[in-house]
């Protein structure tokens, strides 16, 4: 019972870690779009939310939102598990 506790402990923790890295990414990129905006003189992402705050949201969903495509010649399981494991590859760093 103490090793299951534990297990769930470090998943949780890991997957807290995990949510609160990709949201600090989001709103990194979120701030270089508004740099870049401000370097061109040109209005950045504020369309979403009190100025632009919900633009990374926004783009998660449509990300979320798409299609996979998978080309016709290859094999969908291999071509999904091949990314799977680049990212899995590129978090376990």
């Amino acid at each position: 019972m103490l090793l299951l506790h534990t297990v769930l402990v470090a998943v949780v923790l890991a997957v807290l870690k995990l949510v609160c890295l990709l949201v600090a990414i989001a709103y990194f990129t979120l701030a270089e779009r508004k740099i870049m905006a401000a370097v061109q003189r040109r209005v950045g992402p504020n369309v979403v939310g009190l100025i632009g705050l919900l633009q990374p949201l926004a783009d998660g969903l449509k990300l979320a939102g798409k299609e996979a495509v998978i080309p016709s010649q290859a094999s969908g399981r291999i071509f999904m598990g091949a990314a799977v494991a680049v990212l899995l590859f590129a978090l376990s760093g």
